[in-house]
Order: C-alpha cells, then structure tokens, then sequence
C-alpha cells in the first residue's frame, strides 16, 4: 500500500514526506506507514544499527527481535504507552 507524502508524525509532531512503503509487514509495517515521516524513519534505521550492537541482539532468538520492536515503538512512538515486557 502506497500513502500521501505529507504526514504528521507520531515522533517530531511535523508535517513531513511520509514513507513510500510499509517497512515491515503486516499491522507494524501500516502503522509505520501511517504514523511516521521519512526523517525520523532514517534516524530509526541509524538508532537501529546502535541498538543492535550494543545489546548484542541475535535475530535467531524470538525475544530480541520483540525486544528490537519494543525499541523501534519506543523511538518512533513516544506519545504511546510502552508495551508490557
């Protein structure tokens, strides 16, 4: 699914060029095209790398790639409520 250009972003709170995309698929990928500018989506993708590294996170194990998601909701999404651990 394709989207407008202009968006308010759920993380700066400014009209900006949206995604072109869904990122991911299925409900986070549209939630992402929905909710998030190009901006903040390129500051996620270098946090993402940091975020990676430093937890020394093994995509293999379920659980750090529901803890990568619990990081990317928690930067793209601030306003919302964290997700229980």
């Amino acid at each position: 699914m394709s989207r407008q250009l202009d968006q308010a972003c759920s993380r700066c709170g400014e009209r900006r060029e949206g995604l072109q995309r869904a990122p991911y698929p299925g409900e986070l990928g549209e939630e992402l095209l929905q909710r998030v500018c190009r901006s903040c989506w390129d500051e996620w993708r270098e946090m993402e790398v940091r975020v990676i590294n430093e937890l020394r996170l093994n995509f293999m194990d379920p659980a750090a790639q529901e803890k990568l998601a619990r990081q990317l909701r928690a930067f793209l999404f601030p306003a919302d409520p964290p997700a229980d651990e």
